[in-house]
């Protein structure tokens, strides 16, 4: 291991990434040396005072060797899968053995075993794995991410989805990412902070769908509008891509959320964390 790898006192995972690469560019820009665990290397950021080490989620003796000497390391939830909450659990096992102190994981807002979004269901089973560790935790329990809200407009420009007339306090990648960048930074300043916190992360406002593509149509001048689908209407929509039963209801289950109203709360953990509001849907379209 190199000497800018034996000095890093943290280690992001996920780089390759939109969240982790926004997470690694902060800390670069802030001087601080790192770790960035990776699947695929040659996709890495290249970065100022950053080691680049290949360690994929499932492979505990390579993650345990990429995180040994790492006191903090940001922890980005796995790509979708059926087996995500396993790729988890040998990710913190590996931690523990490396002897990491603390582990700073994106979760999601309304984790919990019952959650109506089904992945918030898999965030609840890693949060509980990751309170057993042993390693101090902080939870980054983020909303929706505004940023994806244009791709979810097809390109007849209609954004269809059965969440009804609920709104969801969608929060920008940019505030999470700086969340996160705050959060470890503070860590290895002072090892006592955020020990034990769970930090709920949205946006400024909720917003309806609706409210959300008229914004889209306005700033990007794309025609853009929401058709609230029915539950059949949902599944049928979405059956032409093929995609297993499971990820077919973590879709749609994304929108019903929504019209239940678990993504309606207003937080202010990210001015908190960051000392600067978050960003809305329109600061984020007119940033891009």
């Amino acid at each position: 291991m190199g000497e800018e790898a034996s000095l890093a006192r943290v280690a992001v995972t996920g780089s390759t990434g939109h969240l982790g690469g926004l997470v690694a560019r902060l800390l670069a820009d802030d001087g601080v040396p790192q770790r960035l665990l990776v699947r695929s290397p040659e996709r890495a950021p290249d970065l100022p005072g950053a080691q680049v080490l290949q360690a994929a989620y499932g492979d505990r003796d390579a993650v345990e060797r990429a995180l040994e000497g790492v006191e903090v390391v940001l922890f980005v939830s796995a790509t979708e899968s059926v087996d995500r909450t396993d790729q988890h659990e040998r990710f913190a096992e590996a931690a523990v053995r490396a002897g990491v102190r603390h582990v700073v994981y994106t979760s999601f807002q309304g984790a919990g075993p019952d959650a109506s979004f089904t992945l918030a269901r898999d965030h609840a089973a890693t949060e509980e794995i990751l309170r057993l560790s042993g390693m101090a935790w902080t939870f980054l329990r983020d909303s929706l991410y505004l940023d994806v809200l244009p791709a979810w407009v097809g390109d007849d420009g209609v954004l269809r989805g059965p969440a009804g007339d609920g709104a969801v306090a969608a929060v920008a990648r940019a505030d999470v990412a700086r969340c996160a960048a705050a959060v470890l930074t503070d860590v290895l300043a002072d090892p006592g902070t955020h020990g034990g916190r769970a930090y709920e992360l949205t946006g400024r406002e909720a917003i309806t769908l609706d409210q959300a593509t008229r914004t889209i149509s306005d700033v990007t001048g794309r025609s853009a509008r929401y058709h609230a689908e029915t539950l059949h209407e949902a599944y049928t929509s979405r059956a032409v891509y093929g995609a297993p039963r499971w990820q077919v209801d973590a879709w749609v289950s994304t929108y019903t959320a929504i019209a239940e109203g678990a993504l309606r709360h207003v937080s202010g953990d990210v001015e908190r964390l960051t000392g600067r509001e978050p960003m809305t849907l329109r600061d984020v379209l007119q940033a891009t």
